[in-house]
């Protein structure tokens, strides 16, 4: 991976903010973060974050910081709000903050109010004493993320310059833990995140960029010392089973299916998805969870797996049979929840077909090729952490927490059902 910063770029950027009233560090600042978003092997559909932390003509200290609804690589300056830094900070010594009173606390530290909501790892972000952080979740990142036992092999990589951090899921948590174990090696330039992702720091955008890129690099080069080559961005060059994909809609869009109104397939065949499709155990592999939390939000715990040429029943069974592991899944977990769960609805959000490709699932065209874009990225990261090792997402609890976060549960509407509840899915990690 490259640096694609550009001189030129860049000041036409500083140019722009000054035109119209913001900082050299904020125009700068939505340069790097269009950087690292029109690249699909950093950041998909949400999945990362950047800030930068300015003082205002009066002195306060403030932190821009992507809001919800934004993706990086179109980022403007509303989408980076200014929050106050200084009520943030002192989050850091609440014993435990609730994901409602999180929210209410980084609403309320905004400047502008009706500004969008803040990352939920705002706080981590501003835990971090420099004024430029940069959160992805790069294909060959994961591809070593999802390791198991990996401290060690992240000591060999990149020795002092990433402090490594277990998983703990996003939010507070999760930024308390960062923050400690940052603490406890200041000389650290960035965060390896196990399960997730990873986070370089620095006091200019243009350095935090190309720290990341290095780090990125030095995730390539590890995968490539193993004979592991991971491609990149492939074409979509597999037929589409036209016949097939009729099937599969008149099946998704019976009565009472979230689908019922409507239904759109986004297929996807490049050479990445086949070679997982073609594996022996690929049933196996694909029931062990998504590359990174946040994809549970987006496409289910699992896929639903069919051969090339099922047939009506065949589909039909595959459907029955993905909706008895998902109510068991979720009567698992639920029980062990600090609060009551609702289920959410039991059809999956994207169907493996064997040897052959992938149908993401939405009730929208922008859903379904958001699901489409996912599993392109997955399917290379999960085949390059199988020929590296073995590819070890986080587990079913932890998995189940991110799709039954809280900030979720509350948006749905009362009532327990397995098939009618609407979906409100926020995106979490913006």
């Amino acid at each position: 991976m490259e640096s694609r910063w550009n001189d030129e770029d860049a000041a036409r950027f500083v140019e722009a903010a000054r035109a119209e009233g913001q900082s050299e560090a904020l125009g700068l600042r939505i340069y790097t973060s269009r950087l690292i978003g029109s690249d699909p092997d950093l950041v998909l559909h949400g999945g990362g974050n950047t800030s930068v932390k300015v003082r205002s003509d009066e002195g306060e200290q403030l932190m821009h910081i992507k809001g919800s609804g934004w993706d990086l690589d179109t980022i403007e300056a509303p989408g980076l709000p200014a929050v106050r830094l200084a009520p943030l900070l002192e989050a850091r010594n609440t014993p435990k903050l609730s994901d409602p009173d999180m929210v209410l606390l980084l609403r309320a530290s905004l400047i502008e109010k009706d500004a969008p909501n803040p990352s939920v790892e705002a706080l981590l972000h501003a835990f971090i004493p420099f004024d430029c952080v940069d959160h992805t979740h790069a294909t060959a990142v994961l591809a070593l993320a999802d390791q198991p036992n990996m401290r060690d092999a992240i000591r060999r990589i990149y020795g002092d310059r990433l402090a490594y951090v277990p998983y703990v899921m996003p939010g507070f948590d999760l930024s308390i833990a960062a923050d400690r174990i940052y603490r406890s090696h200041s000389d650290c330039e960035g965060l390896w995140l196990e399960n997730h992702g990873l986070f370089s720091f620095a006091n200019d955008a243009r350095a935090s960029y190309e720290l990341m890129i290095e780090f990125v690099t030095l995730a390539e080069q590890e995968l490539a010392r193993a004979g592991v080559a991971l491609s990149g961005p492939q074409p979509n060059d597999g037929e589409r089973d036209a016949a097939l994909a009729a099937r599969l809609e008149k099946a998704l869009m019976r009565e009472r299916s979230p689908f019922a109104k409507g239904v759109f397939l986004d297929y996807r065949s490049t050479e990445a998805i086949r070679e997982l499709t073609s594996k022996p155990n690929v049933e196996t592999i694909s029931l062990r969870g998504t590359v990174t939390p946040d994809h549970v939000i987006r496409i289910k715990p699992w896929p639903m797996i069919i051969g090339a040429d099922a047939d009506e029943p065949a589909i039909e069974s595959a459907l029955a049979a993905y909706a008895d592991r998902y109510r068991a899944y979720f009567e698992r977990n639920a029980t062990r929840a600090n609060e009551q769960k609702r289920i959410l609805d039991v059809y999956p959000r994207v169907v493996l077909v064997l040897g052959k490709g992938m149908f993401a699932i939405g009730a929208n065209a922008k859903a379904a090729k958001i699901g489409g874009d996912l599993c392109e990225q997955a399917a290379r990261a999960i085949n390059a952490a199988e020929a590296y090792g073995c590819f070890t997402p986080i587990g079913e609890a932890d998995l189940f927490d991110m799709e039954y976060w809280s900030l979720e549960q509350a948006k749905l509407k009362i009532g327990y059902s397995d098939v009618a509840a609407p979906i409100f899915r926020p995106n979490w990690h913006d």
